[in-house]
């Protein structure tokens, strides 16, 4: 009670009801601040607290999604890379079976046309030597014309030399003229 007398409050320039009067006031200026802290500034902090917190969730969200996402993809490009892998595949195998049947076909053909060509020099054989039997009769009438000096019967004498041919043995039949 010292500050109470005369000299002590009063010395330092502080009047007492004054400053009664202002922690009155600062106390009721302190209980409506936090009043209205409590009714209007805290529930807007609340709230954006809440926005950024669900933005947060949202962005890991998002990351998840992300990671699914390129997992996924790299399962898809993994896929479509065997399945191309085993399109080559195939089509190697196509390409090899095409050559071969290729190949077959034209052997095939190759072994008609040999073939073929036996068949006309067998034919062009025949024929040559029908025409030198023919040439040899010819000649041999001519020949023995010569020889007996007067005209022979030539379609008597063809037919016998004729039938004297068909019966030797063929050049090509005999074995040693064969190619």
């Amino acid at each position: 009670m010292v500050f109470l007398a005369e000299g002590g409050i009063g010395a330092l320039g502080i009047n007492l009801p004054s400053l009664i009067a202002q922690l009155i006031n600062f106390t009721l200026l302190l209980l409506i601040l936090g009043w209205a802290f409590k009714r209007f500034l805290f529930p807007l902090l609340d709230e954006r607290r809440n926005r950024i917190r669900e933005g947060l969730d949202a962005a890991d969200e998002s990351k998840r999604r992300l990671a699914e996402t390129e997992t996924a993809t790299a399962a898809e490009m993994e896929k479509a890379r065997g399945e191309g892998q085993g399109l080559i595949g195939q089509a190697q195998q196509m390409s090899a079976r095409i050559q071969e049947e290729a190949q077959g076909a034209a052997r095939a053909e190759a072994e008609t046309l040999l073939e073929r060509a036996r068949s006309e020099i067998q034919l062009e054989r025949d024929a040559a030597i029908a025409d030198l039997r023919r040439e040899f009769a010819d000649l041999t009438i001519t020949a023995a014309e010569r020889v007996i000096r007067r005209s022979l019967d030539r379609k008597a004498h063809r037919e016998l030399i004729e039938e004297v041919l068909a019966e030797a043995p063929q050049g090509g039949e005999g074995g040693d003229n064969q190619r």
